[in-house]
Order: structure tokens, then sequence, then C-alpha cells
């Protein structure tokens, strides 16, 4: 079975009691997808809390629909920008959904969510007695801690020793340990030794929610990632005809599973998976590491499905960081307002972290690959924003010295208006099975997959569909969990 919702009674009334005593209902799918349909009661205490406040009716708020306030927010619609072409260079109109407005600032909430939910009404995670454990690059641990920490549940995070400190500060604040594994972004396999090594040492005492091979993180962007941008193109009436991309880093394989739920509506759109140049895993078969923060590599995730993906495209790290100075040195933002941004559009600029930056650069580079036109649109997420990096401002000065006009000049004509097709790669049959065969030497020889379910994944046509068929089960779980906690 993809998802484990294989039920242990004695466990779930033990995790009924812990919800109980704490007075913790958990959101469905269609609540996370529906906010509307959310009990008034739930959102007469949104109104008296604030958006990162560690209580448990924040669940409640893992949704892109949050209104864009830092308190007592109700829930609107979709949270997106358009990026305007004086920063793009585009004809196309490049969308992203806004992650900045979700608990803790990161979208990753959400999958860390979907992954921790399915455990605990099921009794395959006991809240009372095991650990949760979070290996992650970056966002992933920060929202899985938060998650563990809404729901009394203790948490181990994990990530690499080079993210930024912002990072671990907030993290001492909710996580119950936090281990940092040798290396930068790109070190995943540390991380994945970490786990094998927490695994020998606990045992039964920890449960590891490794978002590189959990389907429930697939499952939370293909549904609710993927409506919400469903959502979005309708309210602003696009064609189908125009709807033309779809980019993402390959980052746990999660986010890209948005692009599968487009291409179920929009069969003519394309995916295109961005990684860092830097560390060109799916481009060359290559390795190294880099600096934009969030989005793993060197392996190919278990739960990416490649065979969905239409592209490559890899963005050089230093074109991420001088952007990300651009975006919030003062001079740039003097500069940009002086070639005509709006002061609107330049204060959205903060929404905008380094991975959204290199998003945002996938999905200029995708553009002007297929030569798309002013009606056509490509979307990209912002995973989360600025909050989390200001530190790396500091370093970069120390480094590069200070941002002055000319250099946002520099940065605006170079890194985006001029930004090409070069490293770009678009997929045939057999590139595409050339990077899905990748996954065996991570996931087979290294990770205990079995060579069968590889294969699986590439020839059976039911194999990805299969999964969002699963989620009118895990609601009725939940459903039946909260029945139980309000007895």
């Amino acid at each position: 079975m993809l998802i484990n919702l294989e039920k242990h009674p004695d466990i779930i009334k033990k995790n009924v009691a812990r919800c109980k005593e704490k007075g913790i209902t958990l959101p469905t799918f269609d609540e996370m997808m529906h906010p509307e349909k959310i009990s008034d009661d739930i959102k007469a205490k949104l109104k008296e809390r604030g958006l990162w406040d560690v209580d448990p009716v924040n669940l409640y708020r893992i949704t892109w629909h949050n209104e864009p306030v830092e308190k007592g927010g109700e829930f609107k619609d979709v949270n997106f920008i358009e990026i305007p072409r004086e920063i793009t260079g585009t004809k196309a109109r490049v969308l992203a959904l806004v992650g900045k407005w979700f608990p803790c600032g990161v979208h990753k909430v959400g999958a860390t969510y979907s992954c921790l939910a399915p455990a605990l009404v099921t009794g395959n995670f006991d809240a009372a007695d095991q650990q949760a454990v979070w290996p992650s690059t970056g966002n992933y641990c920060r929202g899985g801690a938060y998650n563990s920490a809404l729901l009394g549940c203790k948490s181990i995070a994990i990530l690499p020793e080079d993210m930024s400190q912002e990072r671990f500060n907030w993290l001492k604040t909710v996580a119950g340990e936090i281990i940092a594994t040798p290396g930068c972004e790109s070190n995943v396999k540390e991380i994945f030794d970490k786990c094998h090594e927490l695994d020998e040492e606990r045992g039964k005492h920890i449960v590891i929610f490794n978002q590189f091979e959990q389907f429930e993180n697939y499952l939370w962007h293909y549904e609710v990632t993927g409506s919400a941008i469903l959502e979005v193109l309708s309210k602003l009436g696009v064609k189908p005809e125009n709807v033309r991309g779809y980019a993402s880093s390959t980052g746990s394989g999660g986010t890209l599973a948005a692009g599968d739920h487009l291409k179920d509506v929009y069969p003519n759109i394309k995916i295109g998976a961005g990684e860092a140049l830097q560390c060109p895993t799916l481009l060359r078969n290559g390795f190294g590491g880099h600096r934009i923060e969030g989005i793993g590599d060197k392996h190919v995730p278990w739960i990416h499905n490649v065979k969905n993906t239409d592209m490559v495209l890899s963005i050089d790290d230093q074109d991420c960081m001088d952007i990300f100075r651009l975006f919030n040195e003062p001079e740039g933002k003097e500069y940009l307002k002086s070639i005509g941004v709006k002061q609107s559009d330049i204060d959205n600029l903060a929404l905008f972290g380094i991975s959204g930056i290199g998003n945002m650069l996938s999905a200029i580079k995708m553009a002007k690959y297929y030569e798309m036109e002013e009606d056509d649109v490509v979307f990209t997420i912002l995973t989360d924003s600025s909050v989390m990096y200001t530190s790396r401002l500091a370093e970069l000065t120390e480094q590069q010295g200070p941002f002055s006009l000319m250099e946002a000049a520099r940065v605006h004509s170079g890194a985006l208006l001029h930004q090409g097709i070069d490293n770009a790669l678009e997929l045939g049959y057999y590139d595409r099975l050339r990077i899905h065969n990748l996954k065996y030497y991570t996931w087979v020889e290294q990770q205990g997959k079995t060579y069968e379910e590889l294969n699986r994944q590439w020839y059976d046509r039911n194999y990805w569909k299969d999964i969002p068929k699963l989620v009118p089960q895990i609601d009725a779980l939940i459903k039946e969990f909260n029945e139980e906690v309000k007895k």
C-alpha cells in the first residue's frame, strides 16, 4: 500500500484520549481545500489567534486561503501574486502561490500535516510514546516540528548545518530535538544516514516521516496545492489553451504533484522541474553543493513522478542570491521603482524566499523556451518568504561588498531580463527513463525499496492515479477520529 492506513485500535484510543485532553480536532483534506466548510466555532477561535501561535486551532489554517494578516485572519481567496513583466522580462504571465501566509510561514506545514494526521488517526503513530522525526533540508522539519507542537507530540528536526541561522533559532522554540547534519542544501544522503542511525538507536520509540518517500506529501500537493491553482485560473478566467506551464523545484518531489493535478485538467500543460545548476542531478546526473535553500538534490525523490515531467530547468544559485539582494536591499527596491515597478509589487518582494526566487527563474526559463505569448500563463510556487533568510543579506554584503544602484541594474538586466534557455532540457521518453532509473541507486541500493516497485512506478499506468483516490478514505478516518474526540 502506497499510504499505510492499517488501523491499530489500541493506539487510536490513546491518541483520541490525548487529543480529547488537549481539545484537538483535525481538519480534513476537504476542509483544507474548502475552508468555508470549517465550523463556525473554529472560525471564532481563529479570530483570536496569531498565524504563528503554537495553538492546535491553527491546524485549521493549513490552507492556501488564509487572509494575509499575522493575527485574527479569516478565510479569503487563494493567496497568489502575478509577478510583473518588468521583473520577469517575459511576454507570458507568471503567477505564483504565496506560502508566507501558512502557519509558521511555509507551505511545507501542509505536507507534514498530511503525513502526521493519517498516522495519528490510524494508530501508526503513538502521540504519547513516540517521537516524530522530520528529515529535511529546511522547511519540512520546520513544518513538522510546528505541527508536532500543535498536537502535543515530541519531535526531532533534522537539517543540514549550513542552513540559515534563522531556521535554527526558530526551531529551538518548537522542536524537541534539533540535529544538524554535515553539509549544505544538497547533502540529503547525510540526512538519510542520520535517520538510519536514529532507527537503530531508538527503534520503536520513533517514527520517521521521510518527505522524500512518503506519498502523503505527494497527495497533499496534488489535492490542496493543485486545487488552489485551479481556483486561481478559474477566477482569472484563463482559457484552457493559455494554461501552458507549471514550474517548481524538484525538492522532495511533493510540490511537483500539483503539476500532475493540473495536467489531469489541462493535458497540454508542461511541467518543469527546477534544480540548482551547481548540483545538476536531473540535467547531467551531476552533483555538488549549492545555496538555493529548501530544495535538496543529489538524488531523485521516490515520490517524484518523473514520467510526467516535461522539462529540467537548472538555475544558477548566484542568480538567486543576487536577486534576493535586489528584492530586499534598499538600493534594489529604489532601482526597481525607478524603472516603473509599482510600489504594490515592490511590497510583494518580501514574499520571495531564496527557493521561491529559484522557482520564479524556472518559470521564466520555461516561458522563454516555449516562446509563450501575452495571454499564456506559467504557474509557480513561493514556498516561503524572506523572513528566514535575512542573515544572508549581511553575509552577502561581507562577501561581495555593498549593493549599489549600479549592482541593482546589473542584476536586473542579467539575472532577470537576460535569463536564457541555457541549462534547460526538454525531456523525451528515454530522457525521463534515464532520470527515473537514478532512483535505483538511492532507493533500492541504499533505502530498502524493491526493484519491482521501482518498475511499477514506471510501467503501471494506475500507480500514480491511485494515490488521489485515497483522499475520501483518509477524510473518513479523520472524521471518525474527531467524533471520538468529541464524545
